[in-house]
């Protein structure tokens, strides 16, 4: 029989309602210290709605145009669509700055004056958060001009990454690149625009029902594109999300088997080391059917696993039935060890909720040994 894998270690999707990255900081290492091997700012300020705040980057480029529709408002951002106008080829589509590298160089700021002092244990990575280029370009852009919108706003991305990674030491610096919008596509859901087109894959890359499916594939190229950019010496990782609206998701996966495809296909396409990868677990799915096919995972022993089954609503109890399959699974996949998250970020839900959360996940560790 498999030996089953070590539970050990905690890691934050992202955000974290809190007011500032220092609270952020504060809160987390002290609650979970050294189990953090690396700590977000909370995505504070204009990131609270993850990427609705990337409209008003959009509004900015000399080419595109909104519909002349009104507006369609959702937590006060305009999610009407832009459409290319006709006044600048697409090719010569030029994006500003889009917010990333500023947010990330204010925060590593104030966490290496906390690691400093002491307050943030030494050897505790500071993690940068961005969404793949196909999460904006598919939020704000009509369908009929994704892919002619597409590369520009990705070479923008691409240049805020480089400028974080020009600032900030790369044995200081974890980046972790959320994939959710690629999870509608690969259910083949509406966003609210119709049923999605995946514009970026061949007319056969459509999603089937077997998991390992030919658009997963295609989703992790278009990742690894920006993946690969992140530097030698920092570390990179995958946030796999179903989406966060009103803390549910945009639809409940039927069990693990997306969400194993699209890692395993990110191992083949990132060309670079990934260190981490994170999965979701649903409230409810405490079955073994649900984490069956992590007994597929195939990715190497340096890319550490994360399973999202830390809930607030049923606390350890909840988590350890959650626990129990997927260790098994993992088990037959030969994972010596993974760690453990929430679901997604929890930036939306109530502020004084973290600590505790962030308590839970220790107590979590403890009764998982």
């Amino acid at each position: 029989m498999p030996q089953l894998p070590r539970v050990a270690g905690a890691h934050l999707v992202g955000s974290v309602n809190q007011p500032t990255a220092e609270t952020v900081f504060r809160l987390a290492a002290g609650e979970l210290g050294a189990a953090l091997p690396r700590i977000p700012d909370g995505e504070v300020g204009e990131r609270f709605h993850w990427i609705l705040f990337q409209g008003a980057a959009f509004d900015r480029v000399a080419g595109l145009v909104r519909a002349p529709i009104d507006p369609i408002v959702v937590a006060g951002f305009d999610l009407r669509p832009l459409l290319l106008d006709g006044t600048v080829p697409a090719e010569e589509l030029s994006f500003g700055p889009l917010g990333y590298a500023a947010a990330a160089i204010e925060s590593h700021a104030e966490f290496v004056r906390l690691r400093e002092a002491g307050v943030i244990p030494d050897g505790t990575r500071f993690q940068v958060c961005l969404p793949s280029p196909l999460a904006p370009v598919t939020s704000f852009v009509a369908p009929a001009d994704r892919a002619a919108v597409y590369p520009a706003y990705a070479a923008a991305l691409a240049g805020e990454l480089r400028a974080i990674a020009a600032a900030i030491p790369a044995e200081d610096l974890a980046v972790q690149l959320d994939l959710a919008t690629e999870f509608a596509y690969l259910e083949g859901i509406s966003l609210g625009g119709g049923p999605l087109e995946a514009f970026f894959a061949a007319a056969d890359g459509a999603a089937d029902d077997g998991g390992t499916d030919a658009l997963a594939s295609e989703v992790a190229r278009l990742a690894a594109e920006l993946a690969d950019a992140v530097p030698a010496g920092a570390e990179l990782g995958f946030h796999l999300c179903y989406g966060d609206v009103g803390e549910k998701h945009f639809v409940e996966p039927q069990d693990a088997g997306r969400l194993v495809a699209v890692a395993n296909a990110l191992g083949t396409a990132v060309s670079r080391r990934i260190d981490w990868v994170h999965l979701p677990v649903p409230i409810e799915r405490t079955d073994a059917a649900y984490a069956a096919p992590l007994a597929g995972w195939a990715l190497p022993a340096s890319t550490t696993p994360f399973l999202g089954l830390v809930h607030h609503e049923d606390g350890i109890d909840g988590a350890l039935a959650r626990l129990a399959p997927a260790r098994d699974a993992f088990a037959a996949a030969g994972v010596a060890e993974f760690g453990i998250g929430t679901e997604c970020g929890f930036g939306r839900g109530p502020a004084e909720r973290t600590a505790g959360l962030l308590a839970l996940h220790r107590e979590i560790l403890a009764a998982a040994q």
